[in-house]
């Protein structure tokens, strides 16, 4: 079934991630260069994980059950945890011309919407 498949892609993953960021402790985030390998497989477990929130929301209660019973038995919230808090820069401020002039609109990564163009 697909969420099988996906809890599947979830876990290779999570290695994937653990590989990258196991020597940048909690409390220190790492500093992923866009477009680079390292890029590509955090960019693709955070859209998986999003991917296993839609499944979870549009599931019956029953397989919520199941869902719940799998994340914490494999720790994978608790892992998603460890990489959000190594992977979030200490000042989420996006670079560019409008971030350099201090403002009360200044750019964050939680405030602007990202566009994926696939090519």
């Amino acid at each position: 079934s697909p969420p099988a498949a996906l809890m599947s892609v979830l876990a290779t993953q999570e290695l994937l991630l653990e590989n990258i960021l196991e020597c940048i402790p909690v409390g220190e985030f790492a500093v992923i260069q866009p477009l680079s390998d390292e890029f590509c497989l955090v960019l693709g477990y955070l859209l998986t994980w999003k991917l296993t929130l839609a499944f979870f929301k549009a599931a019956s209660s029953q397989l919520r059950v199941l869902y719940s019973q799998y994340l914490r038995r494999t720790k994978s919230l608790n892992k998603l945890l460890y990489h959000l808090f190594r992977l979030m820069p200490e000042n989420p401020v996006i670079s560019g011309p409008t971030s350099e002039v201090p403002n009360k609109d200044t750019k964050t990564f939680f405030t602007e919407e990202l566009h994926l163009d696939v090519k």
